[in-house]
């Protein structure tokens, strides 16, 4: 990476790690998740714009991906007209919007500034091993940092164990990259290594399996399709033993092994557990540096190399064979092992949250798999509406806390968008494999080349493909902080085209200026109209919050208005209506606060809340009869939701 790259490096990773220490998963964080969503939306609008302006001509690379991520993204605002929860599907939507500014900056900058993929690679290894390190600071400084985390296991900076798991995982590649190359500074190639052990401990200690599955898709790809074997196994060796030491002593420790320990253990552990952190890493850094100069001074001839990889592979092969052959020599046998295996994963009894789990079967998963099945089966082609399967869901299951995530993207798309959803997310991916194939592929142009290019450019697919691995297998797509990195990373792949044709910038005008502006022009009014709207939610939440301060401080008018405000920015929303109710409530106007609940419930019909919320205004009113059947057609969209079950108690007793 040249002098001229490394403030592009330094930037991208500093807006990576930003993102992920101020987003949140899910529909919490609304505010830094609405304002992250618009500046990508702009952004990703602005590149595109720019490399319509100021793009070489060249075949639009890409193209087709991009036009179907769109399509994704429309889906999910159109529905909000069916939607079971709309004002969730709204934020939805612009969280998507803001997904696909990602993964369109990403594209257009391939196309603009090719040359800058080491900047690109750099960034994203430099933000998972910040974000990596973190998590580790925390569990090190408990007392400072982490007084309320209560959890053994990694969570910061996400709260979110697979998060933080993943946004390791998603720096190995990149981290092999790195360790891999023969140009360069040895000092800075010399850093995989502690970088590699950082990472690996961190998807350990994070007890996340859907980690551990993303890391070995990435490395696994990596291993397969770059010609760089044996030095990626000298910093996987490398890195994987430092990490043994680091994983083994946090293994050993009360802190790591339990939840809940008091906070005086956790920050006697910390220290120790900080002190062989530092001395691990500082020895890693120098023993990778001589084992990379050795490595480069005295280069194996082609036969050894060719003889040490064939030994390599062997070595990875029969490690299944020696699976099979453990499992077959147990008591239980071969059969009995599988049966049990399989028992394993199919059961919804979970493995606890202890170190344990990392090779333990049983899951949740299959619950949340099947309920997300069963909801996308009564909505069929178009689903229940972005976000909507964890309302959905809930007239399917007992269970008095049901999951608000199908913790796949597959089922949950069928869920949420049906058919045509689950359609245009295969699209999407055939596309952009399409797309992506061509800087991944040998072309014409000598091998020697674009290797490092290419070897760059499968370190993004690793990116992209761990990331995919985990998707499938849980909700981590929520988390924009290890979305994002995926996204610029697919964005770039499938805008780069063939590695032997640069595309950069236009040297002049031409004659089809007009047509350029004219594009131009109407993407960016539409950018303006996509990040107004991804603004309303919160601007009818920052109504509500002021609408509830203002009736606490006893100013009515000034409740009324700011609730009156919320109802009007977001006019799909039943929250809106409950602060209003609220606010005709203290002002003694229940006629009219009863309206705000019915009109809750017209606007959201098949949600349980807006149910409960009418059934509650009846119970205070004491119209018994009224609110019966307002619970119990709450009760019938929830079936174990304990609130509801009260309520409905309250009024049978009350008629």
């Amino acid at each position: 990476m040249t002098r001229r790259e490394a403030p592009f490096a330094v930037l991208l990773a500093s807006a990576l790690t930003l993102i992920a220490f101020t987003t949140a998963g899910g529909d919490t964080n609304l505010a830094a998740n609405t304002w992250t969503a618009i500046v990508l939306t702009l952004l990703g609008f602005g590149l595109v714009i720019a490399a319509v302006l100021r793009g070489a001509s060249a075949p639009a690379w890409g193209a087709g991906a991009l036009v179907l991520f769109a399509a994704v993204a429309l889906l999910e605002a159109l529905s909000i007209a069916w939607s079971v929860v709309p004002d969730k599907s709204w934020v939805e939507a612009g969280r998507i919007a803001g997904y696909l500014g990602a993964f369109a900056a990403a594209l257009a900058l391939a196309r603009l500034t090719p040359q800058r993929w080491r900047a690109l690679v750099v960034g994203i290894l430099l933000a998972c091993v910040a974000v990596s390190a973190w998590a580790v600071i925390v569990k090190i400084a408990p007392g400072t940092l982490g007084r309320q985390e209560q959890f053994g296991r990694l969570l910061a900076p996400f709260g979110y164990w697979n998060a933080t798991g993943l946004m390791a995982a998603l720096g190995l590649t990149p981290c092999l990259w790195l360790g891999t190359r023969r140009d360069g500074a040895l000092a800075v190639r010399a850093a995989s290594v502690p970088a590699c052990a950082l990472l690996i401990a961190v998807v350990v200690l994070s007890y996340s399996r859907s980690a551990v599955l993303a890391a070995l898709v990435g490395v696994f790809i990596w291993l397969v399709a770059v010609p760089r074997r044996l030095r990626a196994a000298l910093v996987l060796a490398l890195g994987a033993g430092g990490a043994a030491v680091i994983s083994a002593v946090a293994l050993r420790s009360v802190a790591f092994k339990h939840d809940n320990v008091a906070l005086a253990t956790r920050v006697s552990e910390g220290r120790t557990f900080g002190l062989v952190v530092f001395v691990v890493l500082a020895l890693l850094a120098p023993l990778g540096y001589l084992a990379l100069a050795r490595a480069d001074a005295r280069p194996l001839a082609p036969d050894a190399r060719r003889r040490i990889g064939i030994a390599l592979i062997c070595l990875v092969a029969l490690v299944p064979v020696a699976g099979i052959a453990a499992a077959a020599a147990s008591s239980r046998g071969l059969a009995g092992q599988v049966s049990r295996a399989w028992s394993d994963l199919t059961s919804t009894k979970g493995t606890g949250d202890n170190p344990g789990r990392l090779v333990g079967l049983a899951n949740s998963r299959p619950t949340y798999w099947h309920e997300g099945l069963t909801v996308g089966e009564h909505a069929l082609l178009a689903g229940v509406g972005a976000d909507g399967f964890g309302t959905a869901q809930t007239r399917y299951t007992d269970d008095a806390r049901p999951a608000a995530h199908a913790h796949s993207y597959l089922v949950q798309t069928f869920a949420d968008l049906g058919l045509i959803g689950l359609a245009l997310s295969i699209a999407l991916l055939s596309s952009w494999a399409v797309a992506a194939a061509r800087p991944l592929r040998r072309g014409d142009a000598p091998a020697a080349t674009f290797a490092d290019e290419r070897a760059g450019m499968w370190a993004l697919a690793g990116v992209v493909l761990a990331f995919g691995a985990s998707s499938t297998i849980d909700w981590t797509w929520e988390f924009a902080g290890v979305a994002v990195p995926a996204l610029i990373a697919a964005g770039w792949l499938a805008g780069r085209g063939p590695l032997a044709q640069q595309v950069g910038l236009r040297t002049s005008a031409n004659r089809s200026e007009l047509p350029r502006r004219l594009v131009a022009t109407a993407l960016a009014a539409v950018a303006v109209l996509i990040a107004w709207a991804i603004w309303q939610p919160l601007r009818s939440s920052n109504a509500e919050s002021a609408a509830i301060a203002a009736l606490s401080a006893g100013n009515a008018s000034a409740a009324l208005a700011d609730a009156n405000a919320a109802v009007a920015t977001d006019p799909v929303g039943a929250a809106p209506l409950w602060v209003r109710a609220g606010v005709y409530t203290a002002l003694g106007e229940h006629p009219r606060a009863l309206a705000d609940a019915r009109a809750a419930v017209s606007l959201q019909p098949e949600n349980p809340q807006t149910w409960a919320f009418l059934g509650q205004m009846y119970l205070a009113a004491h119209e018994f009869g009224a609110a019966q059947a307002a619970l119990l057609r709450a009760r019938a969209l929830a079936l174990a939701d304990p609130a509801i079950i009260a309520a409905l108690a309250a009024a049978r007793a009350g008629g």
